[in-house]
């Protein structure tokens, strides 16, 4: 028993101390002329499903909770933003070559179409994030007359 006490405090103060570990904050008050929605004149229910489900982890400003604050969940969170922004970045549409916007397009109407956009991990406490039916239509709907428009 007094081992699981000892391993027990070790844990308690390592998890107090990993308090103190920022990490890097991805925000921005402005909003560049290349991104994807000022590129492309986006109709705003588009717009707003874009923003709502994609724009915390593929922009240059996420929206934060309240626990991003707490570690190790903001090591995690930041990762999965750092993952999102490699693959896609709405803030830099703008200075991506045709070839890749067609190609991100084509990525994200088949990721909405299989359900793999917005992250199920994302969706369980954000579900505002995730799309309807309805939305689904709207989005992959416009999304394929932009890329048919390149």
């Amino acid at each position: 028993m007094k081992i699981a006490k000892v391993i027990g405090w070790v844990l308690l103060i390592v998890l107090v101390g990993i308090q103190f570990v920022s990490t890097t904050r991805n925000q921005s008050d402005i909003v560049p002329t290349t991104d994807f929605m000022i590129v492309n004149n986006v109709p705003k229910p588009v717009e707003n499903s874009l923003i709502t489900s994609c724009y915390d982890c593929h922009s240059n400003n996420t929206n934060y909770p309240w626990y991003n604050k707490v570690q190790p969940v903001a090591w995690f969170l930041e990762g999965h933003v750092e993952d999102g922004k490699k693959e896609l970045n709405f803030n830099e549409w703008g200075n991506y070559s045709s070839r890749r916007r067609n190609s991100k397009l084509k990525s994200i109407i088949s990721q909405i179409e299989d359900d793999e956009m917005p992250l199920t991990s994302y969706t369980l406490i954000h579900s505002d994030a995730q799309l309807s039916e309805k939305n689904k239509e709207i989005v992959i709907k416009w999304i394929t007359q932009l890329k048919d428009s390149l």
